[in-house]
């Protein structure tokens, strides 16, 4: 009579947890390090050259403590690039926002129209930066197509670009619109989740468009009002500086300066990098304290 071969024990379940968490966490390395090297590095960077005086790839960064902030102080420059900035965010997110709103609420009525206005909106999304400002440069330039307009109703040229009592608000216009198309997607996504019995029973309740759309559909897109303000906020500090390149570089004089913009000026214009990076400090603090308090004041999940 043969004896029978023992059975295997089968790994216990501590055994198969522990071989769970390894292969997490080797999964997990490659993404620790692309995070480590591309984002803590240069964070670390950015705190340490605003501690120097440091002109450039050409020369040494030489300590030199909180000079460079307390520079920030006394600079009119930083007090122009602040002013705009400032306006820039009071001015164009509340207007963005409520144009995108509009818009998503249109679109999802799926009226008339509706397709001409969306590929109007959604160009920007297509268009690199550089095109975009290209194409604003032939719409705003002195023979551009703003002007025309403006030559059928017997109004003389516009210097849109070169004159400071213009460049920040047609900045602002671009802005705005390159901002609606993403908002106006996002808003129109969430609206098409509203059930059609809402609307028809406010209708019946007497409710115009105006009132359904304010006082109905707004309110249940209200959290995704406050990713689009914290979008739009993060872009206006970080990422508002192409256009002013693009379009104005700063100009005329220094009325379309930016904070963005001032780093980028500095770094790369004046060989003050220290001094720019300092700069983007205040930024980047600007920014951390600014979406947490657009978390709070919407109470978001996210």
């Amino acid at each position: 009579m043969s004896a029978e071969t023992p059975a295997r024990p089968l790994p216990s379940r501590h055994r198969s947890r522990a071989r769970a968490r390894r292969l997490l966490l080797l999964l997990a390395v490659p993404a620790l390090l692309w995070f480590v090297v591309f984002m803590i590095g240069p964070l670390v960077s950015l705190f340490y050259y605003s501690l120097t005086k440091w002109q450039g790839l050409l020369g040494e960064p030489v300590f030199s403590g909180l000079e460079n902030f307390a520079r920030m102080v006394s600079d009119p420059d930083v007090h122009v690039a602040t002013r705009n900035s400032l306006l820039q965010l009071v001015i164009t997110i509340p207007i963005m926002i409520a144009i995108a709103f509009m818009v998503a609420y249109y679109l999802n009525l799926q009226r008339r129209g509706h397709r001409l206005v969306r590929a109007v909106l959604f160009t920007p999304l297509l268009l690199s930066a550089p095109v975009l400002a290209m194409v604003m440069l032939g719409v705003f330039s002195p023979n551009g197509m703003a002007n025309s307009i403006l030559a059928t109703f017997g109004v003389g040229p516009v210097s849109w670009l070169t004159t400071a009592r213009f460049a920040l608000p047609v900045l602002w216009a671009v802005g705005i619109w390159s901002g609606t198309a993403v908002s106006s997607i996002m808003l129109a996504a969430r609206l098409a989740d509203i059930p059609g019995e809402v609307y028809e029973a406010a209708e019946l309740d007497g409710c115009g468009h105006w009132r359904r759309m304010w006082r109905i559909a707004f309110p249940i897109a209200f959290e995704y009002v406050g990713v689009i303000v914290m979008l739009q906020y993060l872009w206006v500090l970080f990422s508002s500086a192409a256009l002013v390149l693009l379009l104005t570089r700063g100009g005329p004089g220094n009325s379309t300066m930016t904070l963005s913009f001032l780093v980028y000026d500095l770094s790369f214009n004046r060989s003050q990098v220290g001094y720019g990076q300092a700069i983007a400090v205040v930024l980047f603090i600007v920014g951390v304290v600014g979406m947490l308090a657009i978390r709070r004041a919407f109470r978001a999940r996210y």
